[in-house]
């Protein structure tokens, strides 16, 4: 699973940063590994030119191999609850969708034959 980590320009990239995510995004998802190709992760402070506490927006896009991408998002004080946030989201999310498309897989038929005596 390959993690990419984009931030807006109001947003300092470090390897400390970079790092806090890959260990958050692959602890989450580690057991979905198989199925995810790619995670993308956007950063962003929407209001950073208005106040001193700029609202931290952290964007997850999963691409799940063979699905539609998965996108979720968090808005948050501090770029660590934000992070986590979507993080949880997206985990709830990837479970969701995968847990019904196994569920459509293995589904058994809704009527049971009856066995002649």
């Amino acid at each position: 699973m390959q993690i990419h980590v984009n931030t807006d320009k109001t947003i300092e990239r470090h390897a400390g940063l970079d790092d806090h995510v890959h260990n958050v995004v692959s602890t989450a998802l580690n057991r979905f590994g198989e199925h995810i190709s790619r995670v993308e992760v956007h950063l962003s402070n929407n209001n950073a030119q208005k106040s001193a506490d700029g609202e931290i927006r952290c964007t997850i896009e999963a691409r799940l191999n063979g699905y539609q991408p998965i996108a979720v998002s968090d808005h948050d004080a501090t770029l660590h609850q934000s992070i986590s946030g979507a993080v949880e989201k997206l985990k709830r999310s990837v479970d969701s969708t995968l847990g019904r498309l196994y569920d459509k897989r293995h589904a058994t038929p809704d009527f049971v034959e009856e066995q002649a005596e």
